[in-house]
């Protein structure tokens, strides 16, 4: 019923709305998701004793004291099975950077924004407040993995924060916490919605199927998009329901179509003599090799220990298969001429950027390399003191 109601209500403002209200709704929704999530790892530390408490039952947990450091036990002798490869390479690199520079979801933001350096500083601006995100996550999934032994045998992982909930948090917090858990559902699916609609109707239905129709019909294309993507996204909500551990879940589905999307917009990127041809068969083979990889861990050709980490594996196998694909298509094929590539490739600029758009976005707090190295330094901070 959760679900339902909140899809509708997504429906309701996106197809009025558009874009705007997506990304208004989804500003508003975090500080409400972060109003249910602070209180609860507060409580939940208060509950077992404090940051050094937590520790001491963590390490008398199923995980150990491995459970504490960042790269104990990444030779595979773990419970998620996980290599380290697969964790730099896989999850690290491929998956990580995929999911910041391919998510259409991501890059339609970016696509909003009022100017070219507005649109450099979205991700930028979003990995600050993103840093800080693991706090309100894994300090609880700890704490429920302490407070409920049986979280991965009798109760699924997914269960985590609301038996929290249930058990830590008084009753005017309570619904906070669960008006954030609504959000956090509507803030996805109105994020993926307004995607869906927008390419839908933008690079199939007006650029191959019905092209030069006045815009009244596109908007209505868009909106029927919108209620069938709606529908879409109600069912896969429920088919995630069907997985012990949703990460599971979401890791596959990256794997399968960020990573070698990745890929093909990395290598397309950098490399200039890159080809159409070599794009779209380095793509395709991306994609089914890593459906490949994981149709062969579930068969049980291939043991890759757990579910998690054969994404891992699978998205890095996606990426070097698109690369080794696209590189020896590229050098059978004929390369775009370079005029039609300027603005879109590194070392090929758009002719002239510096428009009166830009004014006002010159200062030197508004710098994207500035403001992403204090990014990186930051996460390195935060790295270190974790491990």
């Amino acid at each position: 019923m959760s679900v339902v109601v909140s899809a509708l209500i997504v429906l309701s403002y996106i197809t009025l709305g558009g874009l705007s209200s997506a990304i208004y709704n989804e500003v508003l929704q975090f500080f409400v998701i972060l109003a249910g999530l602070i209180p609860l790892t507060v409580l939940g530390l208060v509950k077992v004793g404090g940051v050094a408490g937590l520790f001491d039952k963590v390490r008398q947990s199923a995980l150990g004291e491995g459970g504490l450091h960042t790269w104990a036990g990444t030779a595979g002798a773990n419970p998620m099975q996980a290599h380290w490869i697969g964790i730099v390479f896989g999850l690290g690199f491929v998956l990580s950077f995929g999911y910041w520079t391919t998510n259409f979801a991501e890059v339609q933001r970016a696509l909003s924004a009022r100017n070219t350096n507005a649109a450099r500083m979205t991700p930028i601006i979003a990995a600050f407040p993103k840093l800080l995100i693991p706090l309100v996550t894994v300090l609880p999934g700890m704490i429920a993995l302490v407070l409920f032994g049986d979280l991965g045998k009798g109760q699924d992982y997914n269960d985590a924060i609301p038996l929290l909930m249930r058990d830590l948090l008084p009753n005017g917090v309570l619904g906070v916490a669960v008006t954030g858990l609504l959000a956090s559902f509507m803030a996805g699916m109105a994020a993926n919605i307004s995607g869906f609609n927008t390419v839908f109707t933008n690079d199939i239905w007006q650029a191959h199927v019905r092209p030069d129709r006045p815009d009244g019909h596109y908007l209505n294309v868009g909106r029927v998009a919108t209620v069938a993507g709606v529908a879409l996204g109600v069912g896969t909500a429920f088919i995630a329901a069907g997985y012990s551990n949703i990460m599971n879940y979401l890791q596959a589905l990256f794997s399968f179509f960020n990573a070698p999307l990745f890929a093909t917009f990395v290598v397309g990127l950098f490399w200039r003599r890159m080809t159409p041809w070599a794009g779209f068969w380095g793509l395709l083979a991306g994609t089914l090799s890593a459906f490949a990889s994981y149709f062969a861990y579930k068969a049980g050709v291939v043991d890759f220990g757990t579910e998690l980490n054969a994404s891992f594996w699978g998205a890095g196998i996606a990426f070097a298969v698109d690369v080794v694909v696209s590189v020896i298509v590229t050098l059978v094929t004929t390369p775009k001429p370079e005029r039609e590539l300027r603005g879109l490739v590194y070392g090929l600029s758009a002719a002239d950027l510096e428009d009166d758009a830009l004014a006002g976005d010159t200062r030197w707090y508004r710098s994207p390399v500035l403001l992403g190295t204090a990014a990186v330094i930051l996460a390195a901070l935060l790295y270190g003191v974790i491990l």
